[in-house]
């Protein structure tokens, strides 16, 4: 088909061949089948979150960059109470019945897991999913949640020392909760 001074293939008239972004998607569609030949993996979903993480950390960069910050030289001190913080966080997240409305669009209630956890089932297709994944698992949480502090260390160390330490506090709390109830059950038996 011709139009004005510019030629369109028409896609009702057989062998009128494919653009170079059908074979793209074409070899795309192999390769994904390839790899999970079932097709339950939300390929596209986790492209759509890994592009979201990115766009995160380019905003927060932009942001450190445009506020003069200094970077900061974490030492052994800072970088444990940001893994207890990041730890703590996470768990919340994930698995804190309190936070459980945050994941409803995402997941299906099982049960508990454990003290003060639930236990649920991701679902959705896609981006949806893959959301749930996010929400629903303390390790995948805990890459967005590490991000975030230590973004925080740089636009607001002051805050982020004291919410990073109020975390830490809570997760050895935690802990000693737990040491507590296995050292009651040992002496029950």
């Amino acid at each position: 088909m011709v139009t004005g001074l510019h030629a369109y293939p028409d896609p009702t008239v057989s062998g009128s061949g494919r653009s170079g972004l059908d074979a793209l998607g074409s070899s795309l569609r192999r390769e994904r089948r390839a790899y999970e030949p079932d097709g339950e993996q939300p390929i596209g979903g986790y492209l759509a979150v890994m592009v979201g993480y990115l766009g995160c950390v380019g905003v927060l960069t932009a942001s450190a960059r445009r506020a003069r910050r200094p970077l900061p030289t974490p030492g052994p001190w800072d970088v444990l109470l940001t893994a207890g913080a990041v730890h703590r966080l996470s768990r919340l997240v994930a698995k804190d019945p309190v936070t459980s409305p945050v994941r409803l669009p995402f997941a299906r209630f099982r049960g508990q897991a454990g003290p003060a956890e639930l236990a649920e089932d991701v679902r959705g297709t896609g981006v949806r999913r893959a959301i749930g994944e996010l929400v629903t698992c303390p390790f995948c949480a805990g890459l967005w949640i590490s991000t975030g502090l230590t973004a925080g260390q740089v636009l607001a160390p002051e805050v982020t020392r004291l919410v990073s330490a109020g975390l830490s506090a809570l997760a050895l709390s935690d802990l000693l909760h737990f040491a507590r109830a296995g050292l009651q059950e040992a002496a029950s038996r």
